[in-house]
């Protein structure tokens, strides 16, 4: 297999995209931060803002979203936050796994001894 360099595109491109901007104001989204849109598309959008609100009609990552795209994730932190700040999308964050959450460590060696014994 042969590795390729990763195709950051066009730099022209990605000013006009992003307006010029090289950073995301803060640091809102990580790469599995979930978008969801809040709304459709309308008349005289940037493209790029349409394609992230049709594709975020349901909970989809950041990294996705860069993927589905073909731009740098910081180029898409920057589209995403534009739509978060007129309310076209949402940030939904994984919530970290509380320690109540987890099974007990005792049932989990029940579950492993009876698979064994299978």
């Amino acid at each position: 297999m042969t590795r390729r360099p990763v195709d950051t595109g066009d730099p022209d491109r990605l000013y006009t995209v992003t307006g010029g901007r090289s950073r995301a104001d803060d640091d809102t989204f990580d790469l599995v931060t979930l978008i969801v849109s809040e709304c459709a598309p309308t008349a005289g959008m940037q493209s790029e803002h349409v394609r992230i609100l049709e594709l975020c009609d349901h909970p989809t990552a950041v990294v996705e979203i860069a993927a589905e795209l073909r731009l740098p994730v910081t180029v898409v932190r920057i589209l995403l936050g534009d739509l978060l700040a007129t309310g076209r999308i949402t940030a939904r964050h994984p919530r970290a796994a509380r320690s109540a959450d987890l099974p007990d460590s005792a049932l989990l060696k029940e579950v492993l001894l009876g698979l064994r014994n299978l």
